[in-house]
């Protein structure tokens, strides 16, 4: 009975330390693949995205302010073309 448990002490020692290691492997692996990936990514001509969100706001702003100014245009030709039609009237 003795020998059998020192077996399975050994065994589980063993199993342990194997474990241990993967998982000190795994670690190792995904360290590297950010590494690869970020490396990569730097490569490419992506956009972060804090400037992303600044610039889609840039781009509504700029619809607004562009509805803004064509109602003012629209506006400004309407009482052009009352001006027009008043003086050929009379």
């Amino acid at each position: 009975m003795q020998t059998d448990n020192r077996i399975l002490d050994d065994l589980s020692r063993a199993a342990t330390g194997a474990l241990s290691a993967f998982g000190a492997i795994r670690q190792e692996v995904e360290a590297q693949a950010r590494l690869v990936v970020e490396r990569w990514l730097q490569t490419q001509n992506l956009v972060a995205r804090d400037e992303f969100e600044a610039v889609r706001e840039m781009a509504a702003n700029a619809r607004i302010e562009n509805e803004r100014l064509a109602e003012r245009l629209a506006a400004v030709e309407a009482e052009l073309n009352m001006l027009k039609g008043s003086s050929q009237g009379g």
